[in-house]
């Protein structure tokens, strides 16, 4: 089998390549910088910005991927509302390129694409008491939002007019180890490896803690993927998240309770506040697990001691 990941180079692509290389997947994946991996014999890194369709027929052309997977994007909700054009030339524009390259490429009538949308694309809802379920009508608030709600249309669209084997995911917040600054984990993680070690006062810098959210690891994230791909309905759109709510707040004490320090202080940090917030917000698996029989498998505490243990060795 042959796959081809855009955007290798993000946090969710790398535990992706990996994931598939595991399953005997030859990789291949574009990335506008350069990488931090070298080439196998299972992977190979091909410099691709997704700007040019033409280019990017060619790329399909050589690879002859049997997968794709697009997970190239802008994915920060807070820098989204600062930077609206780059979010949508990222999240839309390069879609389209992607789309228009494969509708004239060799591969358009067998290739498998899923691309990634984000809970965020249901916004303001009206049952916040309830899980979201894929029905639930969409109403973003966040510059972000709307653009992955705009993929998602995007993604139906080629399906439906031009016949192309799309599938749509809306994943709920993933965490893991890999994951950069700006997303609540590893902002915590951080600061306690830096507590730790004695960088920074053992105090650590907040916004809401009261909110619950849905969590799940990256690595079973990736495994949904790669089951939707195998076994999902094309021109369908899939939750991919636990169905837990779990507050920051006890996102927060259980990262302390893994640190070797006894003495930590928090503090609200009023810039870490988002413009918009909702006090419940998880999703509903059951068209997933229906579909594939995935759930996760890696603990919330397995996930936050692994995230705590990447930036101590980072720091």
């Amino acid at each position: 089998m042959r796959a081809l990941i855009t955007g290798i180079n993000g946090f969710v692509g790398k535990h992706l390549a990996a994931f598939l290389i595991n399953q005997g997947h030859q990789v291949w994946g574009t990335t506008r910088v350069v990488p931090h991996f070298k080439d196998n014999n299972n992977i190979h890194i091909i410099q691709s910005a997704l700007d040019d369709a033409e280019k990017m027929k060619s790329i399909l052309n050589q690879v002859l991927p049997d997968q794709i997977y697009h997970l190239a994007g802008q994915s920060n909700v807070r820098y989204s509302w600062e930077n609206k054009s780059e979010t949508f030339d990222a999240n839309v524009i390069k879609t389209i390129n992607l789309f228009e390259a494969i509708l004239q490429s060799d591969v358009r009538n067998h290739t498998r694409v899923l691309t990634i949308g984000s809970s965020e694309e249901y916004g303001l809802i009206e049952d916040l008491l309830s899980p979201i379920s894929e029905n639930t009508l969409l109403n973003p608030i966040s510059p972000y939002g709307i653009s992955k709600a705009t993929v998602s249309m995007l993604s139906k669209h080629y399906n439906n007019q031009h016949s192309i084997k799309t599938i749509h995911v809306r994943p709920f917040n993933h965490i893991g180890p890999g994951q950069g600054l700006g997303f609540v984990t590893s902002d915590f993680a951080k600061q306690i490896s830096e507590i730790e070690k004695g960088i920074k006062s053992p105090i650590i810098m907040v916004g809401n803690l009261d909110a619950k959210r849905d969590f799940t690891d990256v690595r079973d994230i990736v495994n949904a993927y790669y089951l939707l791909l195998e076994q999902g309905d094309f021109g369908k759109v899939y939750n991919v998240c636990s169905g837990v709510p779990v507050s920051i707040q006890k996102i927060l004490e259980k990262l302390i309770s893994i640190s070797f320090c006894s003495n930590i202080q928090i503090q609200k940090d009023e810039t870490k506040l988002r413009p918009s917030d909702f006090p419940l917000y998880y999703g509903d698996p059951q068209l997933i697990r229906k579909k594939t029989n995935w759930v996760p498998s890696i603990s919330l505490e397995d996930s936050l001691s692994n995230i705590i243990q990447y930036w101590r060795n980072r720091i």
